[in-house]
């Protein structure tokens, strides 16, 4: 069983029933990365614009291979244009946070 990827879907809000693109539909790949937190904040993005969105953890066995795997998040193939755009647009939006003007020397004079 460890060898199987494992599913979980990550439900937008108590009324949503099942926000798991259709099996029966084309999925593509849209973000992947090694930390989970990471995945599930970038799930909540997409889901929250409308966007459903499988996460799925591929995991390896780590007494074969240690520090192998990962969270991938699987869209729509009609959806993964516009859940990339959403992804680098909060990319952006986060890097402009980190690189934004603080005072630190305790004057209460606004920076301007």
């Amino acid at each position: 069983m460890a060898d199987r990827p494992k599913s979980d879907s990550v439900p937008a809000g108590p009324a949503s029933v099942d926000e798991s693109p259709s099996p029966n539909k084309a999925l593509v790949r849209v973000f992947d990365t090694e930390q989970e937190s990471e995945a599930l904040i970038v799930n909540g993005l997409l889901q929250s614009a409308g966007i459903q969105s499988d996460l799925t953890s591929l995991d390896a066995p780590q007494d074969i291979l240690p520090g192998v795997g990962g969270t991938v998040i699987l869209v729509r193939e009609e959806d993964a244009q516009r859940a990339r755009e959403l992804i680098q647009e909060s990319r952006r939006a986060a890097a402009e946070e980190d690189t934004a003007e603080v005072d630190v020397s305790g004057d209460p004079t606004p920076l301007g």
